[in-house]
Formats: C-alpha cells, sequence, structure tokens
C-alpha cells in the first residue's frame, strides 16, 4: 500500500499570477497539497492570454500554453477583491489554509485587508510567502521589475554571451523559475518550522535577491579578487576543452572538465594519443587553448555528431548534440524519462503536460490534472470547502462577486 503524497492535507491559498508565485504553487501541488488558485473576475491570471493560445473544443475557455505549464494540479475560483464580499471570501479561503501565496505589488494584498500583520494576528500558524521583484520593505519596494530586468541589473547577464558582444538574457525565464524553486524551498522549510514552534512566519522571496544568487561562483571570484568577469561565450575559462564544436552535420558540446577525461577524449575517441601526451595538463590546454580548440574542431567536422557521440559515451567523455527544442523533445531521451505526457482538460480535450523534475520512491507525486479554466471550481470552494449554502452562492454570482 502506497503513502499518501508529501502534502497532503497542506491547503494553499494562491494569490499568485504569471510564472514566479504559480510554479511556486504547483511544485507544492504535485507534492500533494490542495492549492487554490484565486484570480480576478475580469479575465483572471494575465498569463492565460499569452500566446500561443491552445483551441477549445467546446464552451468559451481559451488558455495560453505558459499558463497551462505553470498551474495543474489547482482548483480554481474567480474572485472581485474589489468588493467587501470578495475579499470577505478570500479571507474564508485563507481561514482554512496552512499557507498563502502571493507576487502583487506592494500595498496591493494590504489595501484588501490580506496582508500578514493583518492576517496572522488572528491566524498565527499561517505560513505567507510573498514574491516580488525587489522585497518589500527599502527603497527599491515600489519598483516594478520583471525576469530580464534582474538578469541584466545583477550581472547574470553581462556573463552570458560571446566575448565582445553586449551581454545576453537567458532565453528561458530564468530568474522566475528559479525564484519559483526558492519559494517552495522556504515554504517547506517553513512547514517544518512549524511543526516544531506550533507557529507559522513571514516570507519574502526576490527576482532581484535571486538573480545575484545566480551569478554564482563568477560574483564570489569577484569579490575575492576584485577582478571583472569576463563573457566567454560556450567556451570555459577553466577547463580546455569545454566548448560547442561543429559536426558534419550539427553542433554537439563537450566537457573536459579533468585530465582523465581529455585523456580518453584524445586516445578513444580523436585516435589523436600525441595530444593526450603533448598536454596532459589542464594548465598545458590552457596555454594553448585556441589551438586545441582548432585542432579538435577540424577533427570533428570529419564525421556527423552520432558517429562522435557514442564513441564519447563509451569512453565516458560528457558530451552532447545542442539539439533544438523541437529535437529534444521529438527526440529518445525526453521519452526515456517519461517527461511529457497529454492529460484531460475539461475544454480542450488533452493537453500536454511536462512532469516536475522529481522522483519521490516513499511520498510519490500525484497524478497530473490540468490547470483550471477561469472560476472552474468556483462553486465547489465555496460549497466543499467553505460550506455556503446554495443560496448564498447563487446571490454571491448574481451580484457579480464570483464567477
Amino acid at each position: 500500500m502506497s503513502n499518501p503524497p508529501a502534502l497532503a492535507g497542506i491547503k494553499v491559498a494562491d494569490f499568485s499570477h504569471f510564472i514566479a508565485g504559480p510554479m511556486a504553487s504547483m511544485i507544492l501541488s504535485d507534492m500533494g497539497a490542495e492549492v487554490i488558485k484565486i484570480e480576478k473576475i475580469d479575465g483572471g491570471d494575465d498569463f492565460r492570454r499569452l500566446g500561443p493560445i491552445a483551441k477549445p473544443q467546446e464552451g468559451p475557455s481559451r488558455e495560453g500554453a505558459p499558463y497551462l505549464w505553470t498551474n495543474r494540479n489547482k482548483k480554481g475560483i474567480a474572485l472581485d477583491l474589489r468588493k467587501p464580499e470578495g475579499q470577505a471570501i478570500a479571507r474564508d479561503i485563507v481561514a482554512r489554509s496552512d499557507i498563502l501565496l502571493e507576487n502583487f505589488s506592494a500595498g496591493v494584498m494590504a489595501r484588501f485587508g490580506l496582508d500578514y500583520d493583518t492576517l496572522s494576528a488572528d491566524q498565527p500558524r499561517l505560513i505567507y510567502c510573498a514574491v516580488s521583484a525587489y522585497g518589500r520593505s527599502g527603497v527599491l519596494s515600489d519598483r516594478l521589475g520583471f525576469d530580464p530586468i534582474t538578469q541584466a541589473e545583477s550581472g547574470f547577464m553581462s556573463l552570458n554571451g560571446e566575448p565582445g558582444g553586449v551581454g545576453m538574457r537567458a532565453g528561458p525565464s530564468i530568474m522566475d523559475m528559479s525564484t519559483a524553486m526558492m519559494a517552495s524551498n522556504a515554504m517547506l522549510g517553513a512547514l517544518f518550522a512549524r511543526e516544531r514552534t506550533g507557529r507559522g512566519q513571514y516570507l519574502e522571496c526576490a527576482l532581484f535577491d535571486q538573480a545575484v544568487t545566480m551569478t554564482g561562483f563568477h560574483a564570489m571570484n569577484y569579490l575575492v579578487s576584485g577582478q571583472e568577469p569576463q563573457r566567454f561565450g560556450n567556451d570555459s575559462r577553466d577547463t580546455v576543452p569545454t566548448a560547442a564544436f561543429q559536426t558534419a552535420d550539427g553542433p554537439i558540446y563537450i566537457a573536459c572538465a579533468n585530465d582523465r577525461t581529455w585523456q580518453r577524449l584524445a586516445e578513444q575517441v580523436l585516435d589523436r594519443p600525441d595530444l593526450a601526451a603533448d598536454y596532459a595538463s589542464t594548465a598545458s590546454r590552457i596555454r594553448d587553448r585556441d589551438r586545441i580548440l582548432a585542432l579538435v574542431q577540424d577533427i570533428l567536422r570529419t564525421r556527423p555528431r552520432a558517429a562522435w557521440l557514442e564513441p564519447m559515451r563509451k569512453a565516458g567523455v560528457p558530451a552532447g548534440a545542442i539539439n533544438t527544442v523541437k529535437e529534444a523533445f521529438d527526440g529518445p531521451d525526453i521519452a526515456e524519462r517519461g517527461l511529457v505526457s497529454r492529460i484531460p482538460h475539461p475544454t480542450l480535450g488533452t493537453v500536454p503536460n511536462i512532469a516536475l523534475p522529481i522522483r519521490m520512491a516513499g511520498t510519490p507525486l500525484v497524478p497530473p490534472v490540468a490547470a483550471p479554466t477561469l472560476g472552474q471550481h468556483s462553486v465547489t470552494v465555496l460549497r466543499d470547502t467553505l460550506g455556503y449554502d446554495q443560496a448564498r452562492i447563487d446571490a454571491l454570482i448574481a451580484e457579480g462577486v464570483v464567477a
């Protein structure tokens, strides 16, 4: 008999939108938490309308692929928080929740009476997680910010791109996603702490802070040495050859992180034992970096990448094809890991699903359920979670408090 999911019984009131907040709550929902997504009544999460749009088989709902990506395994209710009745419903949901998650602009939750100070006075066990661009206090707190802006300001963008060029943003919204991971870690830590102390707490995660963290050891190198980190593109300043190379039919990436890997590459794959002997140390390869990279490149151009990657795998040389997204998702590796499936959707028939990269043997993740349509579970939440009778529910809908 299998155990229940890790977070079974935990309830989350999710006021968040776009990526960082919704992905954080989705991680909790995948682990079994009951997440109620609370959206504005006039259109809901703006992320719903970011294309490409999945076309419905029935009904008016049209869902954007990005929204579907970050909101599975949640119940959805649409409220007009501008109305006192809508605020009262939101407080009723929070009163039955272990965690509140929000990523509104500064001051919005306080305007609705949903700030931590107000709620925690009557609900000391509440864990309140605020996600923002620059934090909730200090001179930066009133600024609006988005993922690429924090990439730019933190120095992260300056580390990406080719030497001599302009710093480049990462393609995916890496600061939103990594902030979501940090926020989910914080909420899990707060749940564990509550078991010991009996009290909840206020949590804060800011995209800018996360962007600074994501500069990695390059920031520490600067703080220790005072030397400005430089862009190195697909190359590595520390190991050679660690770089992208062209083969006869497409690019690959090789990472020779130590001398042993270089020996295996030169002797067993490239059939150049002389290079293994002449450049046995990392220091010697760094000194003649340009020559080494040019020699390896000339050899790799002579055969298609499949002819190189298989012997590299057998020899223990870390290498892989530089795939397009289509190549990656149409290829065998993602299927082998079981990362993509299709799941039912109430109006779209089925939608694609990308699994969370977590395997939990003792408390498995819950089976995926598609992101809710706008207000899909409004009646269910009002009736089953909050205990409202049908007459009250009908009145709230008629008055435009609930969609």
